[in-house]
């Protein structure tokens, strides 16, 4: 109803000028049959009793016998007929004026589509104006989207391709060694196993960032839901980052109640915790605690995930975008495709939920608001 009412208003200016239009058509037809009625009483008269006269040798009386007989009794008809035809031209100037509404909606459709055009438009046509401003606004900012999109898609792949050299070299160079000295020492043999097999690990990492790249687009999330165990997802997200966390020196603390349960699709949602981990643990201080914490508020579930370290924060409003990263990880071991967050808040999203971030005071938090039923 209140849609409806919106429309009328912003309708109003233009059905105002066409009803304007149309009454003074009708009024316009008005005037002309009157004007020719009192022509044709007048000296219109006059004139056409002395045509016939002139044409046919009538005399005075005769051609006004012909003219009250022709003329005045089917005045009538003749004003009716006259009317008519007044009317369809005036329509036919009306309906020119009222198509170059078409016209303008025409150019200024052209106008969204062109780069460089602004769309303009008569007053009364004031609210297509603002639409089609507004396309073309939300069509430019899609367009800077995409392109950015695009252009940090080709800079990650650049970059993996790059780095895919590094751990590629290392293998083939230490595998090399060890096939060129088959007596070469027990100890040195496994300490170049243990580094090909480190550099393999890697190369699978980024091989797999590869795949998360292209598979990107091509997924269609679907949501299975459920209720289950919170607390338990939690714990298993944790124990899996373990072997992240050490290297880093970093730790966990868990702050949910035990048997905290959520009603979402439990395999999607713990990627989006796996991501929101991995994300803690790549960005943040050596050594420090990472703190999970879970609580209901009301009628959703409130996940936020609390890690020592800052994002710029002209950087944390695009955290979120795909194949976004932050410039550190370009070349960090640790760098990921830029695609976890996205995928998380895609996956949030679908929830019906909301996800989001801050970092002050040196400490950066991911939020996860779920509703619970």
């Amino acid at each position: 109803m209140n849609s409806k009412r919106k429309s009328r208003g912003e309708y109003s200016q233009l059905l105002r000028r066409i009803y304007l239009q149309f009454l003074a058509l009708i009024g316009a037809s008005a005037v002309i049959v009157l004007v020719l009625r009192s022509l044709v009483r007048g000296w219109l008269g006059n004139f056409i009793v002395n045509l016939l006269q002139k044409l046919f040798h009538f005399g005075r009386d005769n051609a006004l016998y012909m003219y009250i007989t022709i003329f005045r009794q089917n005045l009538a008809y003749i004003l009716v007929v006259v009317a008519a035809i007044c009317f369809l031209i005036l329509v036919r100037v009306f309906m020119s004026r009222f198509t170059r509404y078409f016209d303008e909606i025409s150019r200024g459709l052209d106008a969204v589509m062109s780069e460089y055009d602004v769309v303009i438009m008569s007053p009364e046509m004031a609210f297509m104006e603002r639409r089609l401003t507004a396309l073309k606004n939300e069509l430019e900012m899609q367009k800077r989207e995409a392109t950015l999109a695009e252009q940090r898609k080709n800079d990650l792949v650049m970059y993996l391709a790059h780095d895919l050299r590094t751990p590629l070299t290392s293998v083939i160079g230490y595998l090399s060694l060890l096939d060129e000295a088959p007596d070469m020492p027990a100890e040195q043999r496994a300490k170049y196993t243990r580094v090909t097999l480190e550099k393999g690990y890697r190369l699978e990492q980024l091989i797999n960032e590869f795949f998360e790249i292209t598979r990107y687009n091509l997924q269609t999330i679907t949501l299975d839901k459920k209720r289950f165990d919170l607390h338990y997802t939690l714990v298993q997200v944790a124990d899996e980052a373990y072997p992240q966390l050490s290297e880093r020196g970093l730790t966990i603390r868990l702050d949910a109640p035990e048997g905290m349960t959520a009603y979402a699709d439990p395999d999607k949602l713990a990627r989006v915790l796996n991501n929101i981990l991995r994300n803690a643990v790549a960005y943040g201080d050596d050594g420090s605690e990472i703190v999970i914490a879970a609580a209901e508020r009301d009628d959703a579930v409130e996940i936020s995930f609390t890690n020592a370290g800052s994002i710029p924060a002209d950087k944390l409003n695009s955290i979120f975008e795909k194949f976004y990263r932050l410039d550190g990880a370009r070349s960090s071991e640790t760098g990921g495709a830029g695609l976890g967050l996205a995928i998380a808040k895609e996956i949030v999203t679908l929830h019906g939920g909301d996800i989001s971030a801050r970092s002050e005071d040196g400490r950066t938090s991911f939020t996860v608001v779920l509703p619970n039923s």
